[in-house]
C-alpha cells in the first residue's frame, strides 16, 4: 500500500517536498491549496506597483504536477485536521491520510487593531496585489479630476508601515515609478501634492541586515524623496488618517501593511502544539509536537532544537525550501526504516532591492551593494521561479522595464463578475 501524503500549501515548502518525492512510487501525494497556482512572494510587490504581470511569477499546479504519476491536486480551503481520525477537513470535501504536512504559511498581523485590519491594504498575495495595484491607479485617477487641493494631497499620499525587506523595496519602487511615470502621465496632478511615508517601530530599516544595508537604503531612499519616520509605529486608521504613536497623523487613502506576520491558524491541532506568533511547535525533524504523523514546514513551524538558532528559524524562503527536502530524505528515510536527519539551517544570506541598478546583498562572510549587487538579486529571484517559460519572459520584462523605465501594464482590471451595465 502506498503512503498517502497530504500536503496543506503550494508554496516554498510544499513545492520542494513534492519534487523531491516525484519519482518514489511507495508514496502517493496531494497538495492541498486555496489556489490552482503556486506563485512567488517576494516579488508580490512588483505586480502591486504594475511592474510586471502576475502570471510571470505564477504557474499552474496541475500543469506543473502534469509528469508527476503519483501527485494529485486538491484546490480547496483547509478547516480542520482531525488527528484521530487522521482525516483533514476542506470547504470542498473530507480527505484521509498516512502523513500530514502542514505548509500554510503566514497572514499579515494587524496586533489586534481592528480598524488598520479593516482598511489598510495587505500584500501577501496574488489577489491582494493586484487589489492594491487596482486602488492605486484609481486613487490616481481620481486625483487627476479632482480640484481640492486636500484631497489631491491625501489621494496621492502612500503610506507603508514597515521598514523591513518588502516595505524598503516596494518604497523604492513607488519612488521610481512616481518620479519616472506619474508626472509624464499625470498632467493634470500638480507636482508636490504627494508624499510617500515609510514608516517603522525600529530605528533603523532592514534591520535583521547588516549596517551597511541599513545605512544604504536609509539614504539611498531618502534620495528617492521618501519620508522616512522610525522610532514610530501606527496605532489607528480612522477617516483616511494613520495615526502614529508620536502623536502626529498622515492624510492618505493608502495605508500599505507590510508591518508583521502571524503564522495561519490550524484548527484541530493541540493549543499546546503552538508557540509563539502562532507558529506550531515541531522537533527536530518537523514532527508537530503532541502528535503523530503530522509534520510542519516553513513559515508555519517554530523549531527550537537548531543549535545555530535556538530562539527558531528566522521566517525566510530559504528555511522553507531547505526543511521541504529535508523532510522529503527522512519520509524516504523511514520507508528505508533508516536513521532521521535532523533539519539544520544554512543561512544563505539575504538581500533586498533598493532602486534601480541598486541593491543590497548580506552573505555568511561579507556584503557588498550596488550594480553587482542588483545582478546579484535579479539572478537569484529568477532561479526559484517554476517552468523555464516564467524564468524567459521576467528576465526579458526585467531587463526592458528597467532600462526604458515604462511598463505598460498599467491596468485597471476588476476580479469580479461583470453585470449588465458594466458591459455596457
Amino acid at each position: 500500500m502506498k503512503k498517502h501524503i497530504i500536503i496543506v500549501g503550494g508554496g516554498f515548502a510544499g513545492i520542494n517536498l513534492i519534487k523531491s518525492l516525484k519519482k518514489d512510487q511507495r508514496f502517493r501525494i496531494t497538495l492541498v491549496d486555496v489556489n490552482n497556482y503556486h506563485f512567488f512572494p517576494p516579488l508580490i510587490y512588483q505586480v502591486a506597483t504594475s511592474f510586471i504581470q502576475a502570471s510571470n511569477i505564477s504557474y499552474p499546479f496541475r500543469k506543473l504536477f502534469s509528469n508527476y504519476k503519483n501527485v494529485n491536486f486538491h484546490m480547496g480551503s483547509l478547516l480542520k485536521v482531525d488527528p484521530e481520525h487522521r482525516t483533514i477537513e476542506t470547504d470542498t470535501g473530507d480527505l484521509s491520510y498516512d502523513y500530514l504536512v502542514l505548509a500554510l504559511g503566514t497572514e499579515s498581523n494587524f496586533f489586534g487593531m481592528e480598524n488598520v485590519q479593516k482598511n489598510a491594504l495587505p500584500m501577501k498575495n496574488i489577489k491582494e496585489a493586484l487589489y492594491l495595484r487596482n486602488h492605486m491607479l484609481l486613487n490616481l485617477e481620481e486625483a487627476a479630476r479632482n480640484k481640492d487641493p486636500e484631497a489631491v494631497e491625501r489621494l496621492q499620499n502612500v503610506v507603508i508601515a514597515g521598514g523591513g525587506p518588502t516595505g524598503v523595496e516596494l518604497a523604492g519602487m513607488l519612488a521610481e515609478m512616481g518620479r519616472y511615470i506619474a508626472e509624464k502621465e499625470y498632467p493634470e496632478i500638480k507636482v508636490g501634492h504627494s508624499n510617500l511615508y515609510l514608516i517603522d517601530a525600529l530605528p533603523a530599516l532592514l534591520s535583521p541586515m547588516s549596517t551597511m544595508a541599513q545605512e544604504t537604503a536609509y539614504e539611498t531612499l531618502k534620495k528617492l524623496g521618501v519620508k522616512i519616520l522610525l522610532n514610530v509605529s501606527v496605532k489607528d486608521y480612522v477617516d483616511n488618517k494613520v495615526m502614529l504613536s508620536d502623536g502626529t497623523s498622515i492624510s492618505t487613502q493608502t495605508l500599505i501593511w507590510t508591518s508583521g506576520v502571524v503564522a495561519r491558524e490550524v484548527p484541530g491541532i493541540p493549543k499546546e502544539s503552538i508557540g509563539r506568533g502562532r507558529r506550531i511547535l515541531v522537533d527536530a525533524y518537523n514532527r508537530v509536537e503532541g502528535t503523530q504523523d503530522i509534520y510542519a514546514l516553513g513559515d508555519i513551524c517554530l523549531q527550537l532544537t537548531d543549535p545555530k538558532f535556538p530562539q527558531g528559524h528566522p521566517q525566510l524562503a530559504q528555511v522553507a525550501i531547505q526543511q521541504g527536502k529535508n523532510l522529503a530524505e527522512n519520509l524516504i528515510s523511514l520507508a528505508d526504516e533508516k536513521t532521521l536527519a535532523p533539519f539544520s539551517y544554512n543561512d544563505e544570506g539575504s538581500m533586498a532591492i533598493i532602486s534601480k541598478y541598486n541593491a543590497v546583498v548580506d552573505l555568511p562572510k561579507f556584503s557588498f551593494r550596488g550594480f553587482t549587487a542588483w545582478l546579484t538579486w535579479l539572478f537569484i529571484h529568477i532561479i526559484p521561479l517554476v517552468g523555464f517559460g516564467s524564468k524567459i519572459r521576467l528576465a526579458l520584462d526585467w531587463f526592458r522595464l528597467f532600462i526604458t523605465n515604462n511598463p505598460s501594464i498599467r491596468l485597471i482590471l476588476y476580479p469580479k463578475r461583470s453585470t449588465d451595465k458594466d458591459r455596457q
